[in-house]
């Protein structure tokens, strides 16, 4: 196993070839990493290959201490 930095990271296991993540697919993922604040990203790869990236926000929402006795009577 070799560490480069960030998304340069390879592991090679059983002697198989490094297989990389084109520039365009790398460059998505990093998109959907930089423009979430709450939630989850899940690749989806078919065949040895990216074929969705799939973005869940959450999005949460602070009530005021007077909302939240309101809320409980």
């Amino acid at each position: 196993m070799t560490t480069d930095s960030g998304l340069e990271q390879k592991i090679v296991a059983n002697n198989d070839p490094i297989k990389k993540i084109p520039v365009e697919v790398a460059q998505e993922i990093l998109r959907a990493v930089a423009n979430i604040e709450y939630g989850s990203i899940e690749i989806v790869i078919h065949d040895n290959r990216v074929v969705q990236i799939e973005c869940r926000e959450k999005i949460r929402v602070s009530q005021s201490g007077s909302s939240r006795k309101a809320l409980k009577s």
